[in-house]
């Protein structure tokens, strides 16, 4: 049996695929499954931002074939972990849980760094060097993300 993962963010376009992409690079797609969604209807059905897939693309992950879609309750069932990219998302999340089996599936992506910040910035508004950052923040916490679930 598979263990199953989603990373989500807002609009799934920016971060989330970014962390599908670095975790399904790191485990074995045979013994895990990862994907994606967004608490926000937006981008529905799209690639996710040029400039994440640039900088995927800049180390080796290929995301461009992935597309947009929105989180919802049933995600719940199909997902042994659910990781937020921040605390906003994190609660839009968790607002949609039945219980509290539910909710303990659902961590924030950097809960075990060791940053005070807990949160992975969006990187929309801004330029290549935030989507740079967000990399690098992301690649980090999928490493310990994918000892932890490899391990368990």
């Amino acid at each position: 049996m598979r263990t199953k993962v989603l990373m989500v963010c807002l609009g799934n376009i920016c971060r989330s695929p970014l962390a599908e992409g670095i975790l399904k690079n790191k485990l074995d797609n045979n013994s895990f499954l990862v994907d994606s969604a967004g608490t926000a209807s937006y981008h529905i059905g799209k690639k996710p931002d040029s400039r994440s897939i640039s900088i995927a693309k800049k180390y080796g992950i290929d995301i461009s074939q992935q597309r947009c879609r929105q989180f919802s309750a049933k995600d719940f069932e199909e997902f042994d972990l659910i990781y937020a990219m921040d605390k906003s998302n994190y609660r839009n999340i968790i607002a949609l849980a039945k219980n509290e089996y539910e909710i303990a599936k659902v961590n924030l992506l950097l809960h075990r760094s060791n940053l005070t910040n807990k949160e992975i910035p969006d990187p929309y508004y801004g330029g290549e060097d935030g989507f740079e950052e967000v990399f690098h923040l992301i690649d980090s916490a999928c490493d310990l993300i994918a000892q932890d679930i490899i391990h368990n």
